[in-house]
């Protein structure tokens, strides 16, 4: 018997799906503490949550028998990806439940907010009349500006285009071909922010995206522009958004979603008349609750009877005497398409693979699913999987060519990958080092010996001596410790790589400064 531990609420639609396999025991136990989850997770092979459970590390590494966690919804910041793949259990999440639910919602902000309704209701409710007070705007002939063009911003335009309103969508992953053919123009973040009347927010919460809309955004936006954020919370300054009200340059705002929830009563956003708040409803409709819990139960149901793993967060299911060969290098691919697609500039147009070595003797389908998940992962995040990576990029216009190379290398098994943008193309080469752990060896013309793993900083500079002195001093001086450095060259003197790993993250105002050291020509940080 298949124990399952569902501990959270799962509708009566997904759980009936798992009750009718005869092999499963499902046992619901919701508002469990952890010490008593951490106490009977022992005996489950598959756990199902929303997002009030927290998978730690502690209750994973007691998990001796688990094998599938599924999470009803999108975000994973509820599960320790990392403690669970160390175990090979198998995370998959439902990105695509509450694709509609939320798209409605922020199309309902959109009208509510041109059209005063939550205001005007407020006034009724006192007995009001005051018509003159609630003069609202058309949408059709406005531009709406959509920054995120995955599947709710994708959904979002197609009613936005239906209301005759001209739609901007800047996505680094969209080429202009494929907007052009769902009837948007695709445009850089400037660009749409000098331009829309409306502007909307549908991107994952990253490092690179918290407050990506904050003062000097709104200094860029036409006066009267109107925000909506209903993707997550912290996309937008919230403290730059109350100060752009107040000085006119925004008409108003709709927001669902807070940097901290619940969101504070005495918050400034409350106060203003103009802005339209919501408790996080994206997704919260029947249709939705429903749509999730489906699909979890049979994502989870497929998994643990062995028909296959759709949406997995961390890695693909592979044959047990395949799966020691392949695995190191799954995380190899993932490795180098991250860190090949933070270091590229420019709009993402093709995808070069090739392989190289022993491994072209398997089936590599898995190595590039993962390196395109890797080059996706750090805009997209829990939106992309191994499973729907290289779907996603191709809905996006992006080529992927796949080679295998039987010519004598200089290393036993490769894998590069050439990434070309609008503007430029880059090519990282990387192999496994004798004791299995990932390596980058070539950065486009250049040689080093670098572990692709965790915070680093990525520097273009002439080799010139005292340039290490002064790195280490100036990160040193903001706490940052270096775990390892690394350096290729062309030349004696010539221009040079260097890249340091880090043990923490590097804020803006050190990559500033860095940037100002003598014989620095361009800095990145890349986290992997």
């Amino acid at each position: 018997m298949i124990k399952i531990l569902v501990s959270d609420p799962l509708s009566e639609e997904g759980l009936k799906i798992l009750r009718e396999v005869k092999e499963f025991q499902v046992d619901v136990k919701t508002d469990l503490k952890p010490d008593a989850l951490k106490e009977i997770i022992k005996d489950y092979e598959g756990l199902v949550v929303r997002s009030a459970t927290k998978v730690n590390k502690d209750i994973i590494n007691v998990a001796a028998k688990l094998k599938v966690i599924g999470r009803a919804g999108v975000g994973l910041d509820n599960v320790d990806l990392d403690a669970a793949t160390q175990k090979g259990i198998i995370v998959m999440n439902t990105p695509a439940g509450n694709t509609i639910s939320t798209a409605e919602h922020t199309f309902s902000m959109i009208l509510a907010l041109s059209r005063n309704i939550a205001q005007a209701n407020a006034s009724m409710k006192k007995g009001e009349w005051k018509r003159s007070k609630f003069m609202g705007v058309e949408l059709y002939g406005k531009v709406l500006g959509i920054a995120g063009f995955g599947r709710i911003g994708s959904e979002v335009a197609k009613r936005a285009l239906s209301f005759g309103m001209r739609v901007l969508a800047f996505d680094p992953f969209l080429s202009r071909e494929i907007a052009q053919g769902i009837g948007v123009e695709s445009v850089e973040l400037k660009e749409l922010l000098e331009q829309a009347d409306y502007i909307t927010v549908h991107t994952p919460l990253t490092t690179e995206t918290r407050h990506m809309i904050s003062d000097k955004q709104f200094t860029m936006m036409k006066k009267g522009v109107r925000i909506i954020n209903c993707a997550r919370g912290g996309i937008i300054n919230e403290d730059a958004l109350a100060r752009a009200i107040k000085d006119g340059r925004v008409a108003g705002a709709a927001m669902d979603v807070f940097e901290q929830e619940p969101l504070n009563p005495e918050s400034e956003l409350i106060k203003l008349d103009n802005v339209i708040t919501t408790p996080h409803l994206g997704a919260s409709t029947e249709e939705a609750q429903v749509n999730v819990s489906i699909e979890v139960a049979e994502i989870v149901r497929d998994a643990l009877l062995g028909k296959g793993v759709r949406n997995a967060a961390n890695y693909p299911c592979l044959e047990a005497e395949v799966s020691k060969i392949i695995e190191p290098y799954i995380i190899l691919a993932d490795k180098i398409g991250a860190f090949a697609s933070q270091l590229a500039e420019g709009r993402l147009q093709e995808l070069n693979i090739t392989y190289g070595g022993e491994i072209i003797k398997h089936d590599l389908t898995v190595l590039t699913m993962s390196l395109v998940k890797g080059v996706l992962y750090p805009v997209m995040q829990e939106t992309v999987n191994f499973i729907n990576a290289v779907g996603l990029a191709k809905e996006r216009g992006i080529k992927i060519n796949e080679a295998k190379s039987s010519k004598e290398a200089e290393f036993v098994n490769l894998i590069q990958l050439e990434i070309k943008t609008d503007k430029e193309t880059r090519r990282v080469l990387g192999t496994l080092s004798a004791n299995k752990q990932p390596r980058i060896v070539k950065v486009d013309e250049y040689y080093l010996d670098l572990s692709p793993i965790g915070n680093m900083i990525f520097i273009r500079n002439w080799d010139k001596p005292g340039l290490i002195g002064s790195l280490g001093t100036l990160v040193g001086k903001h706490g940052i410790n270096i775990a390892a450095m690394t350096f290729g060259r062309d030349k004696p003197g010539g221009k040079a790589i260097s890249i340091l790993n880090v043990d923490s993250p590097v804020s803006a105002d050190v990559q500033e400064k860095i940037k100002k050291l003598e014989n620095i020509l361009t800095v990145k940080v890349i986290k992997t």
